[in-house]
């Protein structure tokens, strides 16, 4: 009886301490084993694998295309920020500093010009002479049919529109949050998604966010176009949260602000175990919104290489160097070895294509105009660029054969892009790569938290 009490007592010695064993190893988990675990490998819809992805952009693409994201013509944007939210009136507005967005003003030299709202950038920014600035008026006013456009864009003949200055006005954390942050999210998502009619998805705002243990399940249901949708707005969600975790406001006095990386806001918006599971998916949807953003870029090289084609500021040997390197970044992309097949999306039924097409296109512009109720001008100002920039994208993706029809010279009608639609694709485009590039160092900064 002894001798088998003492076995007894051994056995269940032996299962505790392997339990404490395993307890041991679950507690060694790193915060950076719980945001990444599914960021890695292929990705969904693709062919492609996030290691390729982050070689090809943190070294190769990246630093050429932040030199051509401070040149002039990229870093001015015209927007109006005084649009009044055409869903609601019940708009509290952000009052903190950090929220206010400077804009240009326009020199005396040129107020007296034609047309100023017009001109690529100069006519708030800086003076050029009369000529150059009528050829300019005359180049961006020929083409701006919005009618395939799958965005709801600003007016930028009206006088509440002005152009900012991107660099003096950054994208990071502005202390904009709570209900009113959580609500434009929840409309996005609720009512401009695709989903199946009779699922609700049960939203959660603890911080702010959306969590849903569902959301995996009913996706399965989804086409494939209807799918992307979601990934794509959920990836441009998770790439925003990136910029405002990694540049945070860490220290705030009267002698100096400090920005920089918080991993604490970052592991709560995408820590697998505080997410419930959600934060990984948002992160592999950043990549699935790269691939697509890169894939438009990739087929719009040629609208670029024509010789008509200028980046036009006025100062001539500026223009000429930036369409070299514009052009330099094209061919980079180009030779991406694993592009997104856009050759799957609307490939059935030619009626059913193209009435998805067109849902797809209202979708996003509806979305488009939500940005009009954001409260806080600094994230109205990058909600509208970086939507710009991914409908711009889509645009260039559904308009493949007009861009092969393009004449090598001269006027081209068919297939045309306004400087607005331009300067926000490659700095949404800009957005998503410094993204990638930040996920990166939140690795390494997680690699000893617990």
């Amino acid at each position: 009886m002894g001798r088998g009490w003492g076995l007894l007592v051994g056995l269940l010695g032996v299962v505790w301490l392997l339990r404490s064993g395993q307890g041991e190893e679950q507690q060694q988990e790193t915060a950076a084993q719980r945001c990444f675990c599914q960021v890695s490998g292929y990705l969904d819809d693709c062919t492609c694998d996030v290691e390729t992805i982050d070689k090809f952009n943190n070294y190769r693409l990246f630093p050429r295309l932040q030199k051509l994201l401070e040149s002039d013509y990229f870093r001015y944007y015209k927007v109006n920020l005084r649009k009044p939210c055409p869903f609601w009136n019940d708009i509290n507005q952000c009052g903190r500093r950090d929220c206010a967005v400077k804009p240009c003003h326009s020199p005396t030299s040129l107020r007296s010009v034609s047309r100023l709202s017009d001109l690529p950038f100069v006519s708030h920014c800086f003076s050029a002479s009369h000529e150059e600035t009528q050829k300019a008026v005359l180049q961006w006013t020929k083409h701006d049919d919005s009618s395939d456009s799958f965005c709801e864009v600003d007016d930028i003949q009206s006088p509440d529109a002005e152009y900012v200055d991107l660099l003096l006005n950054p994208e990071r954390y502005t202390g904009y949050k709570g209900p009113d942050a959580w609500r434009i999210w929840s409309v996005i998502y609720e009512e401009n998604c695709f989903k199946p009619q009779t699922i609700q998805r049960p939203l959660a705002s603890g911080q702010g966010e959306l969590f849903s243990s569902s959301l995996v399940y009913w996706l399965v249901g989804l086409c494939v176009e209807k799918r992307a949708f979601y990934r794509l707005i959920s990836g441009l969600h998770a790439s925003i949260n990136v910029h405002l975790s990694a540049r945070y406001l860490l220290q705030d006095n009267w002698l100096e602000k400090k920005w920089g990386h918080n991993v604490t806001e970052f592991q709560q918006r995408f820590d697998g175990v505080l997410t419930e599971g959600e934060g990984p998916r948002r992160l592999k949807n950043l990549y699935f919104l790269y691939l697509i953003e890169l894939r438009a870029l990739s087929k719009v090289l040629p609208f670029f290489e024509r010789p008509d084609f200028q980046l036009f500021t006025g100062n001539k040997v500026q223009d000429v160097e930036n369409k070299e390197l514009l052009l330099e970044i094209l061919h980079e992309v180009k030779s991406f070895p694993l592009h997104f097949d856009e050759n799957s999306f609307f490939a059935g039924d030619k009626n059913e294509a193209h009435k998805l097409k067109e849902d797809f296109r209202l979708h996003f512009r509806n979305i488009s105009r939500i940005m009009d109720c954001v409260g806080c001008f600094k994230c109205r100002l990058w909600g509208k660029l970086q939507t710009q920039g991914l409908g711009t994208a889509l645009k260039i993706l559904f308009s493949e054969k007009l861009i092969a029809n393009m004449p090598e010279s001269g006027p081209s009608y068919e297939f045309q892009l306004t400087r607005q639609e331009i300067v926000s694709l490659f700095n949404a485009f800009g957005r998503i790569s410094t993204s990638v590039r930040e996920l990166e160092n939140f690795r390494h900064l997680l690699q000893n938290v617990h």
